[in-house]
């Protein structure tokens, strides 16, 4: 199998793993340096810039039977698999031609956990100390893995994810009965620790050796398991607070088989709406200072797909407005739909100098479409503004309705 057949058959089924910020560059060059749709990524290095990276895996040979994951050992396909050196050359003259920045390296379990580690190690081994390559690399770590070979991973990727797949132990145990919870939480642990003692380490001693500095990761499956959204939000909730994530990502269930213990792949369609309001909830959770719990609620388990999860929070706590925009301060204000942590910023520093009206939010990058229902400018609304529940929810739900799928519906000739 030549180069180019691997890396067709190891970037395609790279595609399924959204542990990185997007997918879908498509480059044209060269015979070997041409890039396929799921072969190219984007992410974001530690220092923040955007960097475009090869998106692959090492191999797809699997000794798992996942009953989600389209590498699972009972699936026919194609199967394909990098040597470390191949890996590393192929890295290098990608980036020769200026096609990427760095890599995103994750593969299936071919052997065991040990092996399959041992192989990533070597790979990104000969990319740092043979060839000196200093781009972004993001690596997985192997669940079950020596905690001596995750530590070696950890000093030589920029950033390591370890894999949730499914929300519960129960669904697990269901659905990929190889892989144990603890097997995935312990390295995630190690990650955590090993990223403190490095900058621990770093503040003594100028050299010392970083590890992962770009932090940690992880992915869910969405839709493939019957755990609602209130249960994802808060397993995701307790990560951050537990395990210091810079990120969960959420990946709506693409059947990949007929399984009776998965949705039907007759008629269904992953649930994109659902993943999209739970990347809006992760965002509240990590920059508007929620917490999970005033999101949903065991009585509330769903979000609402037809509101966004801020202005569904704020219609459920109209007592908490008008707000104020010359005199709430930041926390407050965060709480206003329409308004970001930017925009927050801009209105406190904006506000020294002046009393703000509406044309000043305007200038301010405010979306007043949304905040005009939530806030006061000097004790005033907007003029002829109808403010009764039902009239701000048909406002506020009609302003989400072109970007939601339309929704078909056959017509019959004849009454029901």
């Amino acid at each position: 199998m030549t180069i180019e057949e691997k890396l067709t058959i190891l970037t395609d089924a790279a595609k399924y793993d959204v542990a990185c910020t997007s997918s879908g560059a498509d480059r044209s060059g060269g015979r070997l340096g041409k890039t396929m749709a799921a072969g190219c990524c984007h992410s974001f290095s530690a220092d923040g810039r955007c960097v475009t990276l090869l998106k692959v895996l090492l191999t797809n040979v699997c000794c798992y039977d996942c009953q989600y994951c389209v590498n699972r050992t009972s699936n026919d396909l194609p199967r394909a698999m990098f040597t470390p050196r191949e890996l590393a050359e192929l890295t290098i003259d990608f980036y020769r031609r200026n096609y990427i920045e760095g890599l995103f390296l994750s593969s299936a379990v071919v052997r065991n956990p040990d092996y399959t580690a041992e192989l990533m190690i070597k790979a990104l081994s000969i990319l740092r100390e043979e060839y000196e390559f200093s781009g972004y690399i993001h690596a997985k770590a192997i669940p079950g893995a020596d905690p001596l070979l995750t530590a070696r991973l950890g000093q030589l990727a920029d950033r390591l994810s370890v894999n949730i797949e499914l929300p519960s132990s129960k669904s697990l145990a269901l659905l990929a009965p190889d892989k144990k919870k603890d097997d995935i939480f312990r390295p995630m642990a190690q990650i955590q620790s090993g990223i403190l003692e490095a900058q621990e380490d770093r503040k003594k001693f100028r050299h010392a050796p970083s590890f992962a500095p770009a932090g940690q990761s992880t992915q869910m499956i969405v839709g493939a398991t019957e755990e609602t959204d209130y249960h994802i939000l808060k397993l995701s909730e307790g990560m951050y607070q537990k395990y210091a994530l810079k990120r969960v990502f959420f990946s709506a269930y693409v059947p990949v088989g007929a399984n009776p213990l998965l949705p039907s792949p007759v008629d269904f369609k992953p649930p994109l709406l659902r993943e999209h309001r739970l990347y809006q909830s992760d965002w509240l959770l990590r920059y508007y200072h929620f917490q999970a719990d005033e999101i949903l609620s065991p009585d509330r388990p769903t979000l609402n797909p037809q509101l966004d999860p801020k202005c569904n929070w704020a219609m459920g706590h109209l007592e908490f407005f008008p707000v104020e925009v010359n005199q709430a301060d930041y926390q407050t204000l965060l709480r206003v739909p329409g308004i970001g942590p930017v925009g927050a910023r801009r209105i406190i520093a904006a506000r020294r100098w002046r009393s703000l009206d509406e044309q000043a939010l305007k200038k301010l990058g405010i979306v007043l479409k949304r905040a005009q229902y939530f806030i006061t400018c000097s004790g005033k609304m907007t003029p002829a503004l109808r403010l009764r529940p039902e009239s701000v929810l048909r406002a506020l739900t009609a302003l989400e309705a072109p970007a939601l799928a339309p929704q078909y519906e056959q017509l019959s000739l004849f009454p029901a």
